[in-house]
């Protein structure tokens, strides 16, 4: 009788193990019964029927990253390229995705190759790199449309690179260099004419204020006609310093005009002479 006793409790106690099954989190176990599916285990402590019940699969619910080599495309404009991707992904549904669908990361990476090669082929050239984002969003809506029945949740995709042409890479180097430098001629043409305008503002400033200067003075007239003789003067002594040959005419009847006016009499400049204090000398002596 003991020993009776004792296999059946070896019985039980075999029974009780071999139907204990423990899911760590993150991850989900499918059951079938008699070759059917019956249900899912969840993460933790998990009791089947031996025998009858039979662990399917147990996989990861967690967020999985799938890397999607370089993929030729072609344009719009019929423009040929390579673009590389990167797609978020995760398992909702785990007896949908073992049921539905043979191999799921297949066939996410295959959907997400036709699906990028559509939208590549929807956008100009010029726009796949600018529209980047639109791009992404655009894939990211079709793919978790399509993996739905797959009980797949897509939850981000980045186009990493695309890649033109060797010829068209350097046409594209070529125009950013001339937009470059076209850039720079036109910021050095602003600043030459922001320069040329403070150089003109400070000449109004100081003709201004030398203005200003000789109204307060009796002599003023006399005293710019001498400051512009002197200018004259000294930049036709640079002209001639110069190591070219140069060949200045001079108007004389102009030049005696402006020294005259300089000797005027009411010019500070003229000495005086014995005439000035009699005028009627100066009419006696008269032709």
């Amino acid at each position: 009788m003991p020993s009776v006793i004792g296999i059946l409790s070896f019985i039980i106690i075999g029974y009780l193990i071999s139907s204990v099954r423990i899911i760590n989190q993150g991850e989900e176990a499918l059951v079938e019964r008699l070759g059917r599916y019956h249900r899912k285990l969840k993460p933790g402590l998990n009791f089947i029927v031996p025998t009858l019940d039979y662990i399917r699969l147990k996989d990861s619910v967690r967020e999985r990253i799938l890397d999607v080599a370089k993929q030729g495309a072609i344009t719009k404009d019929n423009v040929s390229l390579e673009v590389d991707a990167v797609v978020y992904w995760r398992i909702l549904e785990l007896e949908l995705t073992y049921y539905a669908i043979e191999d799921v990361e297949k066939a996410i990476q295959e959907l997400v190759i036709t699906t990028l090669r559509s939208e590549i082929g929807k956008m100009e050239f010029e726009n796949t790199f600018s529209s980047r984002d639109e791009l992404n969003r655009a894939l990211l809506s079709q793919l978790d449309e399509a993996t739905e029945p797959w009980g797949v949740k897509v939850t981000r995709v980045e186009v990493q690179e695309i890649v033109p042409p060797e010829e068209v890479r350097r046409s594209m180097q070529k125009q950013q260099a001339a937009e470059l430098e076209r850039r720079a001629t036109v910021l050095k043409a602003q600043g030459d004419q922001e320069a040329a305008i403070k150089r003109a503002e400070a000449t109004v400033q100081s003709i201004q204020m030398l203005s200003d200067a000789l109204q307060q003075r009796e002599n003023g007239p006399s005293i710019l006609q001498f400051l512009i003789a002197q200018d004259y003067v000294e930049a036709n002594q640079k002209l001639g310093a110069s190591e070219n040959s140069k060949v200045v005419f001079m108007d004389p009847k102009n030049l005696t005009e402006g020294l005259a006016r300089l000797i005027e009499p009411d010019s500070p400049h003229k000495p005086k002479s014995d005439d000035d204090d009699f005028p009627s000398r100066r009419r006696r002596s008269a032709p």
